[in-house]
């Protein structure tokens, strides 16, 4: 990276400092540089910077980034990833038939699992039936078709059949964003199938997310906030939903 084109890009992140976004013809004159310019400093692999729709927003801003790579999500909030599964491993009785949602925030809960409760897992996802394969006392369940590496999961036509021929206790179901009108969504089109059999065919259904996900839109809907039992989020969420539905429990 050039110092001039450098310089660009820290304006243009102090612009953005405070979320939001800047179109791109703004984002120009700000900087008295061609739009193709700004184009090409995007390129920078340092940039923090993403280009979406014609608006320049901070790579990192959860609201706008619209991609979802599951080896970067690994690490975030680690550490309230653990605290969501532990509250949620409370809801686990012996002998239940558990569905286990993809992405990374119910690995604490699927790695956690005793093998002398009798368990049994549901899931789409190929991290889940990783860590689950390695429980010899739990017996495994694996939704099989088409293989999608950005997440990591598996998607059928007949998910929905399948699911309906098991009997699921509980559904932890995992989101990327949740929002009091707009409902619940995630980050893949092929993830809403299977979502929405478990939430269908579920005993109970529990929303796992932390309180980053509060707020948020993703392109991909698949339930409101009242199709849920119990929410599981972090103490700064405001969800604001009818009075005992679903029930929220912060940790």
């Amino acid at each position: 990276m050039n110092e001039r084109s450098a310089r660009r890009l820290a304006r243009l992140a102090e612009a953005l400092a405070r979320g939001g976004a800047l179109r791109l013809p703004e984002a120009a004159r700000l900087c008295g540089v061609s739009e193709m310019t700004i184009r090409r400093d995007l390129t920078t692999k340092s940039s923090g910077l993403a280009l979406i729709g014609g608006h320049l927003v901070r790579a990192d801003d959860p609201r706008y980034t619209p991609l979802y790579d599951l080896a970067t999500q690994q690490d975030r909030q680690a550490d309230a990833k653990q605290r969501l599964c532990d509250a949620a491993a409370h809801h686990i009785e012996d002998g239940d038939t558990l569905f286990i949602d993809c992405g990374t925030t119910l690995m604490p809960l699927a790695s956690g699992l005793s093998q002398d409760r009798s368990l049994t897992v549901v899931t789409y996802a190929l991290n889940v039936a990783n860590a689950i394969s390695q429980l010899s006392g739990v017996r495994l369940v694996l939704l099989g078709g088409v293989y999608h590496a950005s997440s990591r999961t598996f998607a059928s036509d007949d998910v929905a059949a399948s699911l309906s021929r098991l009997g699921i206790n509980k559904a932890f179901i995992s989101a990327a964003g949740m929002h009091a009108d707009k409902g619940v969504s995630c980050f893949h089109f092929h993830e809403v199938a299977p979502k929405q059999a478990a939430i269908a065919c579920a005993t109970q259904r529990l929303l796992v997310a932390d309180d980053t996900k509060a707020g948020v839109i993703r392109p991909a809907y698949f339930a409101s906030l009242e199709d849920f039992d119990v929410v599981i989020t972090g103490p700064n969420a405001v969800l604001e939903t009818p009075a005992g539905q679903p029930h929220i429990v912060t940790t």
